[in-house]
This record gives C-alpha cells, structure tokens and sequence, in this order.
C-alpha cells in the first residue's frame, strides 16, 4: 500500500448503544492509516453507519476513545473535527439544504471563513470535478437523485479535507455514474486522500481499496487486503455479502481443477492464469 503512514483515525474498544438501549457497535476497534482507501462492508445493521458517524464526533463512544489526528473525538466539536474528516452519507437530502447549487457546495467554506473568490475557484473545480457546472444556478432539488449524491460530494471535495468517507457512493448510480465516481476516486488518490467506503458494491472494491473491514452484528469480524476477503466465503457468507462475479467464475473453475486458486479480482489475470495451466501461451 504505497503511500501509507501512520493512523488518522483510531477507534479503540468502542461500543455505542442508541438512546432506546440498542446497542450499534460491541468492541469495534480499527485504525484508518494515512494515504489509505478502505472499504468498510456488511449487512444492513452491521454497524457501519454509526461507526462513520463517530470519525467526526456526530457520535461519541459509550465506551473506548476515537481519536482523529491524535485528537479524543470527545474533546471536539463536530464542526472543528469536520475539516479533517468530510463525509458524504447515502441520503443526499439530509445534507443538502442551500436555495442553489453553488451556494450548496460554498455553505461549508464560508463557513469555514474562506474569502470570496477562494470560495469562487474551489466551487467551480469542485463543480466540474463531478460535472455539475451546468446547474450551479439551479436548486439542488431540482436535481436527479445521482447528481443529488454527486452534489453531496462536491460540497465536501470543496473545502478539502484530509480524510473523506463515502456512504455507499455507487447505491443507484448507473454504469455511465459510476465511471465518473471511479474517476474521482482516481484523482483522491493522486491527491493522497485518506478515503473511507462504506458499500455493498463488491464489484467496485476491486478496483479502488487497498483494504476491506468487514463487520457484522456491530463487531468487526476481518479485515485485510480485497484478494484475502472477497474470496473468503465464510466470512462473506457471515456478513451477507456476495462474492465478486470474478471469484464465482474462478472457484467454479478451481471446482473442476482447472485453476489452482479462486482469488482472482481480474479477468485478465484469471484469462493469463488458465491459459499458462493449460499450456496455451500462444
């Protein structure tokens, strides 16, 4: 994992129960490094909404710390730990609240006491990063639920901070929308982003994370590099969670001898292996 330091965020023992007496999170610990991308997966319920909402203090631990930077999450207000770490949750009507499209993406750097034309250059990069220029002027309202999420992200890309977690990105997005997302998580990571995905998509984590957590019923219960979890049905089968199309092609193949393993994240590297066993090399 190239590029990867030390911990941004740490979660240490945390619990967490709801004000009704659910309890959300059992023990989570987990550390998020620097210069990182990780998929956080599992099953709805399995605790990954409220675990993101404790990386910028919208949630504080019933038990353990969370730090960010170093910093107790306990000891900061959401606002001051936002600028650190900007997340994007899966409803984009529960962020989005400004008369217009720009004044949507500026909110959070006049908040934060950028001059105006700072304001002005970031929200129109901001804006053409996930191809929203064209409505700047419109209520984001007006907008279709895909923009409506890419507008969400916008207003966090805009005031650039350091760590940023996703919300299942790709939930209801077409073909042509996911390349586009796939395209900023590109530029995320020439940026040296810290990025945080929480999704379903295991067809997307192939290609963009370094690292999966898995988690299931408020506990993590694996974590490690995508060929080690998405070709672990166990684990798979435990959160619920599907095996990637590549991986079920490839342990059909291992079931009939064909291939020496199933931990394939590419038909390339699959289509190479099978021809080297049967002797193919043409």
């Amino acid at each position: 994992m190239k590029g990867v330091e030390e911990a941004i965020i740490e979660v240490k023992d945390v619990y967490y129960a709801y004000p009704g007496g659910y309890e959300a999170l059992r023990g989570v610990t987990l550390e998020v490094r620097r210069g990182e991308f990780i998929a956080i997966m599992g099953e709805n319920g399995a605790g990954k909404t409220t675990l993101i909402k404790h990386f910028n203090g919208i949630l504080k631990p019933s038990k353990g710390t969370v730090k960010v930077k170093g910093i107790d999450t306990r000891t900061k207000s959401v606002a001051e730990l936002s600028r650190i770490v900007g997340i994007v949750f899966q409803n984009p009507d529960h962020q989005l609240f400004e008369e217009t499209v720009y004044d949507e993406v500026a909110f959070a750097l006049r908040n934060f006491g950028y001059s105006e034309d700072v304001i002005e250059r970031r929200v129109a990069w901001a804006l053409n990063i996930l191809d929203l220029q064209r409505y700047k002027d419109r209520s984001p309202y007006s907008l279709s639920v895909g923009e409506k999420r890419r507008l969400a992200l916008a207003s966090v890309l805009a005031y650039d901070p350091e760590v940023l977690v996703l919300d299942e990105p790709t939930a209801g997005q077409d073909y042509l929308q996911k390349e586009k997302i796939s395209q900023t998580m590109n530029l995320l990571r020439l940026m040296g982003k810290t990025v945080v995905i929480v999704t379903h998509d295991v067809e997307f984590v192939t290609s963009y994370v370094d690292r999966i957590v898995v988690m299931s019923g408020g506990k993590v219960i694996a974590e490690g590099q995508p060929r080690k979890i998405l070709a672990n049905y166990a684990v798979l089968r435990k959160a619920n969670l599907v095996p990637p199309q590549i991986v079920r092609v490839a342990r059909a193949l291992y079931g009939k001898s064909l291939l020496e393993r199933y931990d394939y994240l590419s038909p390339e590297e699959l289509f190479n292996d099978l021809r080297r066993i049967m002797g193919n090399t043409r």
